[in-house]
């Protein structure tokens, strides 16, 4: 950061001295031009021109100065009336273009080096906060050898145990997870019954896990539908439906008094509060006997 700071500041300072140079440059320039303007005007008029001056500032004349008064007041003139207008005319004319086209070049050259001293003192934090593709390529590279040397790769069954210490799988959600890691499939299913055989595998924890994280809030119909598409055994699946089906409508009434608490008035309302107990996975039995009253139906139990 201080090397960052370090360069702005040099950068400016010199942008600064640039802007010095080129304001003494056009200094120089516009005293010269405006000398040259008052030399034009002078000898268009008759009179001595700056550089014609003498040391104690009197003007050194090339015609004899009697000749002023030697001459005749009504003395014909060779050249025409309009000449000294137009002369004094076109000279300011062509000075003011030289000048203002001197000032352009002078201000265009300031602005490209103060753009490109400030370019090169905005590089470092640029690159800093860069996020293309060609500067991160060699951090990545950096951070991958580095990752590598401290860390390195995780064997099939590091990969299996990591998982399993985070939560329950099933074998073939577990098989899913670890499959794109091998390209051997005999491998994979040896390392699956060990961790079966050790303990650490087990279709019925991850059944467990599964109905004490969704009974109470949802119905057997979703519970036994996500035990399938886990591929979990046949026999586990009908030991948990039946499980669930006798606390069924327990469950679909503690779900319905959070959401509702009133037994519907009219048809929309008994239809809506159908579809929500419905969607959550409870059998239309359970749902007709919720909306229909549920004290009547503990006490006819």
């Amino acid at each position: 950061m201080a090397t960052s700071t370090e360069a702005r500041s040099a950068a400016s300072d010199e942008a600064e001295h640039l802007h010095e140079a080129r304001r003494a440059t056009r200094r120089t320039a516009a005293q010269r031009i405006g000398t040259q303007s008052r030399d034009a005007h002078s000898g268009a008029r008759g009179f001595a021109a700056s550089h014609d001056l003498d040391s104690e500032g009197g003007a050194v004349f090339e015609v004899p100065f009697e000749a002023f008064f030697d001459a005749p007041f009504n003395a014909p003139s060779n050249a025409p009336a309009n000449a000294p207008t137009e002369a004094s005319s076109a000279a300011p004319r062509e000075i003011r273009r030289a000048t203002q086209r001197e000032r352009f070049e002078t201000q265009h050259e300031v602005y490209e080096e103060a753009r490109e001293a400030a370019h090169v003192a905005a590089a470092p934090q640029a690159d800093r906060f860069e996020r293309t593709s060609t500067s991160r390529m060699p951090r990545t590279s950096r951070k991958d050898e580095t990752s590598s040397k401290q860390r390195p790769e995780r064997s099939l069954k590091g990969r299996a145990l990591g998982y399993l210490s985070r939560r329950e799988y099933s074998r073939a959600e577990l098989s899913r997870k670890l499959m794109p890691f091998t390209e051997n499939a005999d491998e994979l299913e040896a390392l699956l019954d060990a961790l079966e055989r050790e303990g650490w595998l087990s279709d019925a924890r991850f059944a467990e896990s599964v109905v004490y994280r969704r009974a109470a809030r949802l119905g057997a119909g979703r519970i036994v539908s996500e035990l399938k598409r886990h591929a979990v055994g046949e026999t586990l699946i009908e030991e948990v439906n039946a499980q669930l089906r006798e606390t069924e409508l327990a469950r679909a009434r503690a779900v319905w008094q959070k959401k509702y608490g009133q037994l519907p008035e009219t048809p929309a309302e008994r239809a809506r509060q159908a579809r929500f107990l419905a969607a959550r996975g409870f059998s239309m039995s359970i749902i007709g006997k919720i909306l229909k009253g549920i004290e009547d139906c503990f006490e006819g139990e």
